[in-house]
C-alpha cells in the first residue's frame, strides 16, 4: 500500500488521520507545524511520541523533493532548479529575487496536455498531475536551498493548473493557513490558458488569489491557431468568465500576451486588445516570445514592443513588459526538462 504524503493533507484532513490513529486531535497541529517547517524526517518531530512517530514512518511520508540539477544567472542571480519526483519524474522551479523579496515560479503538473506552441512545457504531452503536497513542497525545498523565506507564489510554472483543480484548490488552502507556510493569497498568481468552466468554479471560491489568463492572440483564427484550447473555449466565451470573475471576487485580472514577430505583434493587434479588455478590470503583462527550439517563433523588436504597449495605455489598458530574467540559463519553464 503507498503510503499517505503528509503535505497532500489539509489540516482538517490531517486532524482526521490522526483522531482514526487513535491519537488526539491536538497532535495533527503539531505535526502540521513540523512539516511546513522544513524537516525532512520524523525523529526532527521532538515533541511528537515516538509511539506515533513510528506510526507515521510506517503509513505516512513527509514526501521530500529532490534537486537534480541547479543553475544561478550571473547576469540577475535567478536560480533555476529540474526537480526529481519519487517516480523519476521531473518537473521545474525557478527562483528570482526582487527588491521586495523572493518569487518563485512553480509546476503544477509533470508535462503539459494543452499544446500552446511557443511553450516548451507541452512538448511530450501531459504525464500526470501533481498532488497537492508535490506543488508546495517546491516551495519547501527551494527555501531550504537558499536559506530564505520565499514571499510570492507564482503558478506558471510546468503545466495547466485549471487542469490540476482539485490539488491547486488544496495547495492554495494550505500556502495560506497561518499554522503552514503562511503566505497570503494576494501574493499568489494562478495562470490558465483558459479553461473556461474551472474559472467560474475558482471565481465562487472567492480566493483572494491573482488570475492570470494566457491570451496571446486577439482573434479566434490566430488564438486557434498558437493555442488549440481556443477551439473549445473561444476568446468571447473565455472573456465572460474573466468578467464573472472580476465582479464576484473583485480582484483585477492579468492577461499574459506573448508577443510572436509577425504574428500576434501588430499596432492593429494592439488596438482589437484594447477593444477586447475595455471596461474589464485587467492589467497587460506583455512578455517578448522566448525563442524556444522548434517553434520558429522570434520576439519583435524593442521598438515594436514598446508600440505595441504604447496603445494599449493610449487606450486606457495599464501595460507591461515582463522583465526577463535568467536568460543566460534558460529559465523559461519546460526547456530543462525537455533536455532530458
Amino acid at each position: 500500500m503507498d503510503k499517505i504524503n503528509l503535505k497532500d493533507l489539509t489540516l482538517e484532513e490531517l486532524q482526521d488521520y490522526i483522531i482514526n490513529l487513535g491519537e488526539p486531535k491536538f497532535r495533527a497541529l503539531q505535526i502540521y507545524k513540523w512539516i511546513y517547517s522544513g524537516v525532512r524526517n520524523f525523529e526532527e518531530m521532538t515533541n511528537i511520541s515516538k509511539t506515533l512517530r513510528d506510526k507515521l514512518k510506517s503509513n505516512t511520508t513527509i514526501g521530500n523533493l529532490a534537486i537534480n540539477k541547479k543553475f544561478i544567472s550571473t547576469l540577475d542571480g535567478t536560480r533555476r532548479y529540474l526537480i526529481q519526483l519519487s517516480d523519476n519524474n521531473y518537473i521545474e522551479s525557478v527562483l528570482m529575487k526582487y527588491k521586495h523579496g523572493y518569487s518563485i515560479c512553480i509546476s503544477s503538473q509533470v508535462g503539459c496536455a494543452m499544446g500552446c506552441k511557443f511553450c516548451a512545457s507541452t512538448k511530450n504531452g501531459k504525464i500526470r498531475n501533481l498532488s497537492a503536497g508535490e506543488i508546495i513542497d517546491q516551495i519547501i525545498t527551494v527555501e531550504r536551498d537558499v536559506g530564505e523565506r520565499i514571499s510570492n507564489v507564482v503558478m506558471m510554472g510546468v503545466g495547466e493548473p485549471l487542469d490540476n483543480f482539485d490539488n491547486i484548490v488544496k495547495f492554495i488552502k494550505n500556502v495560506n493557513n497561518p499554522n503552514g507556510l503562511n503566505i497570503g493569497q494576494r501574493h499568489i498568481t494562478i495562470s490558465t490558458c483558459g479553461i473556461v468552466e474551472r474559472i467560474y468554479e475558482l471565481a465562487d471560491l472567492n480566493f483572494q488569489i491573482t488570475l492570470a489568463i494566457s491570451l496571446h492572440a486577439t482573434n479566434d483564427e490566430t488564438r486557434n491557431d498558437i493555442m488549440p484550447v481556443n477551439k473549445k473555449y473561444n476568446i468571447l466565451k473565455l472573456l465572460e468568465a474573466c468578467k464573472y470573475y472580476v465582479n464576484k471576487t473583485g480582484r483585477r485580472i492579468t492577461f499574459e500576451y506573448t508577443l510572436i514577430n509577425k504574428k500576434n505583434d501588430y499596432t492593429q493587434n494592439a488596438e482589437e486588445l484594447s477593444n477586447l479588455l475595455k471596461g474589464i478590470l485587467c492589467h497587460v503583462n506583455l512578455i517578448p516570445v522566448n525563442s524556444v527550439y522548434g517553434t520558429g517563433f522570434v520576439p519583435g523588436s524593442e521598438r515594436n514592443i514598446r508600440e505595441f504597449q504604447n496603445i494599449l495605455e493610449k487606450n486606457g489598458i495599464p501595460a507591461t513588459v515582463r522583465r526577463e530574467m535568467g536568460s543566460d540559463i534558460s529559465a523559461a519553464c519546460g526547456q530543462l526538462r525537455s533536455q532530458i
